[in-house]
């Protein structure tokens, strides 16, 4: 549904690999090379990653592609969406290397053959090195590397969009309702992580979400919502959808998904379009989701919910080094509101997603509706630490 959007006036160019630190220097690893770079070999069906720990500091991994693939190579945070670093567009046969500055914490590696889907993963962990985590960076380093690693999710995020939006349409058309039903909210959410930034082009944002209340008189409605409708159809006073309007409805999904999955290729941002956007998503939490509106008939919202809240915390998180020295007590506030609201939300899960939001008593509705507004207000002031 169209709302306020986050302004990208600084579209440009896009500004490639995570920002390497200049001032660190590269740790002793285990299983590494003399010169501390970690080996990995990607193959079509294995990452082999030459170590699995190493010290806090810039970490250097030279990545072979061993297999018949176009490949990519991630360094993931903990919880395997925030993107530390990456490499694109491995040939078979080439050698790419990524350098990342990495404090102590768990990772994940990840090859991505074909550059579809998750990725072949694996645990690897930075642990604290003699030196501390990192160099004191300046700030105007600390801004380009929240930047580049946030441009790096939202590509990412828009992939893993259009490889399930395709997959979803294809079920839908083929009639094979239960599939699609099951997909719905599992690829809706990577939609919802980067809802701000797909708002920020206007025209798709009407065209792939909009809701049936905010039709105008003679508008015509797609997107996810019109095919929601159909799968979950009401009870009374509803005609299915026509073979060749399912078609057609389907086909234009996945048209739109990749006119934005291409905008999203050499897409930009500036340290306050991180944090405008994170509380962006917060108010669409507030607005729609804990409100059971946006999802009328799937119920599927706490998978909407969860989305948003991811890409409101990985924005945070991308900007916490610039925040921590800035403002370290507002830092550590976020930090702890985020993970209160998990704690709720966490409360509702069943299996790989979530119960449907009929399902919520409205106590449970309001704990989650003041864990959101109690993160807000102080989310709201990050704009003003980081453009300082």
């Amino acid at each position: 549904m169209p709302r306020t959007a986050m302004t990208l006036s600084a579209l440009v160019t896009a500004t490639g690999l995570l920002f390497a630190l200049s001032a660190c220097q590269p740790n002793d690893q285990s299983g590494a090379k003399d010169d501390g770079t970690i080996s990995v070999t990607s193959t079509d069906d294995k990452c082999e990653v030459s170590a699995t720990e190493a010290s806090s500091g810039t970490l250097r991994f030279d990545v072979k592609n061993d297999g018949s693939k176009v490949t990519e190579f991630y360094l993931l945070g903990e919880d395997g969406l925030r993107i530390v670093g990456e490499v694109e567009n491995i040939a078979p046969g080439l050698n790419r290397t990524l350098t990342v500055s990495a404090p102590e914490g768990k990772y994940f590696t990840a090859c991505k053959p074909g550059m579809v889907g998750d990725g072949i993963r694996g645990d690897f962990t930075v642990t604290k090195g003699e030196a501390g985590d990192q160099a004191d960076a300046q700030d105007s380093q600390l801004k380009d590397q929240a930047t580049s690693q946030y441009a790096s999710y939202v590509k990412d995020q828009a992939e893993q969009l259009l490889s399930g939006t395709k997959e979803f349409a294809q079920a839908y058309k083929n009639g094979d309702d239960d599939k699609a039903r099951e997909l719905y909210a599992p690829v809706r959410m990577h939609w919802e992580r980067i809802e701000p930034v797909a708002e920020s082009f206007g025209d798709l944002d009407p065209k792939l979400d909009l809701r049936e209340a905010d039709l105008e008189d003679g508008q015509k409605w797609t997107g996810w919502h019109r095919i929601e409708k159909d799968l979950w159809p009401p009870a009374t006073g509803y005609t299915a959808l026509a073979q060749k309007d399912r078609d057609a409805l389907a086909d234009q999904l996945v048209t739109d998904t990749q006119t934005l999955h291409d905008r999203t290729r050499d897409i930009t941002f500036t340290a306050d379009q991180l944090s405008n956007g994170a509380k962006e998503l917060l108010d669409e939490v507030a607005t729609g989701k804990v409100t059971g509106e946006e999802e009328t008939w799937s119920h599927t919202d706490l998978w909407d919910f969860q989305a948003n809240v991811d890409g409101a915390r990985i924005a945070y998180e991308d900007l916490s080094p610039l925040l921590k020295k800035r403002d370290t007590e507002l830092d550590s506030t976020l930090k702890t509101r985020f993970e209160d609201l998990q704690k709720l939300l966490d409360q509702h899960k069943e299996g790989d997603g979530f119960v449907t939001y009929d399902k919520l008593s409205k106590d449970d509705v309001k704990k989650l509706s003041d864990a959101v507004n109690a993160l807000s207000e102080p989310l709201s002031t990050v704009t003003d630490k980081v453009v300082e």
